[in-house]
């Protein structure tokens, strides 16, 4: 694959406020590259870097291997949807699809059956005519990601564009999204905050905090090894056990914590004495002793029922909440509010990792 976008040792400050700290990720030809974080983290920034609003502090920008030092938004290879779409009006669909190629002098035929083109690619053909008002959420959302296929990009960066739309539409677009991406071959940049989101559509994700680059990763392989306690934390629900490594063998750290010893796969680097924390997944977490060895006494708090599973929330003697996800099958055995359980996990579905 040939490199579509890379950042190299990207920096950004804002007077005192460093937003984006000494970066480098390259994003591959044809790929859905996500950058998911909290708000305040530098996502939009990057963005912003890379569509050429912004000139970095330091570090280069290149795309398609051509260094954009000096290169305005408007002759960059890229198109932007912004979360507020900034559809037009008063012009029908097929003039918002093609307003960028009237502004690069094509003539108005030609244009038309551009639109046109585009229109059949989202699905909304006969809709050339049709005012913005006249569409939904979704539709528009199509109508804004054809106006910026319009130009024929190389890249295509997108800054929270499903926010604005309720669950059931936004889940809807996004395998729109993935499946438009597939059928084009134009390389995706998503900004967003939904780890959702994130995990459902991209080839590749990368985690951002403090405008610090924690990881960048498939998805699958983001949610099963995260390497920093901040990742853990924020892709997906996990329990937290804190104490202190007691030995490393055969791959597995013994922490000792104050609910009890327990294994899980260490982390490269970690060693006897080390202040580290035990990540679970409430899905790795079963009802009753299982055989790995890893136990711990619980009371039961409440259940969550949430359809194809239950989000058991239970308390250790010393105040530590625990969540266990049962699925539906399951939900017969699941323990009554106040009432003591036992839970167990894997060592093999545990993950430690030293404090930073």
């Amino acid at each position: 694959m040939t490199r579509s976008v890379e950042l190299i040792d990207i920096e950004m400050t804002f007077g005192i406020t460093r937003a984006v700290e000494k970066l480098s990720v390259t994003v591959e030809s044809g790929e859905f590259f996500s950058i998911l974080g909290p708000s305040g983290c530098g996502k939009t920034t990057i963005l912003r870097l890379i569509a050429g609003f912004m000139q970095p502090t330091a570090g280069r920008i290149l795309i398609g291997g051509r260094d954009m030092v000096g290169i305005g938004a408007n002759q960059r290879p890229t198109s932007m949807i912004f979360q507020s779409l900034a559809l037009f009006p008063l012009m029908p669909v097929w003039e918002n699809i093609a307003f960028g190629l009237e502004v690069r002098g094509v003539p108005k035929a030609a244009r038309r059956r551009r639109a046109e083109e585009l229109l059949d690619l989202i699905a909304l053909p006969g809709y050339a005519d049709r005012m913005v008002h006249e569409l939904s959420g979704g539709q528009k959302q199509r109508v804004a990601i054809a106006r910026a296929l319009a130009v024929e990009p190389q890249v295509l960066l997108l800054d929270e564009p499903l926010s604005a739309l309720d669950l059931k539409l936004r889940q809807h677009m996004r395998s729109e999204l993935r499946s438009l991406q597939k059928r084009t071959g134009v390389t995706f940049i998503y900004i967003t905050h939904d780890q959702s989101e994130a995990l459902a559509m991209s080839d590749r994700v990368a985690v951002m905090s403090a405008g610090i680059l924690q990881q960048v990763a498939t998805p699958r392989e983001l949610y099963a090894n995260p390497r920093t306690a901040f990742v853990a934390r924020f892709v997906g629900e996990t329990n937290a056990f804190s104490g202190k490594v007691e030995r490393i063998a055969d791959g597995l750290a013994v922490v000792e914590t104050e609910h009890g010893t327990f294994l899980g796969r260490g982390a490269a680097g970690l060693k006897a004495g080390d202040a580290a924390t035990v990540y679970v997944r409430p899905e790795a977490i079963s009802l009753g002793t299982g055989a790995g060895g890893n136990g711990l006494d619980a009371l039961a708090e409440q259940l969550e029922f949430e359809g194809a599973t239950a989000m058991l929330h239970a308390r250790t003697e010393g105040g530590q909440p625990v969540m266990a996800a049962l699925p539906h099958h399951r939900l017969t055995d699941a323990p009554p509010a106040g009432a003591r359980v036992r839970l167990s996990f894997e060592p093999a579905q545990a993950l430690v990792l030293a404090h930073a």
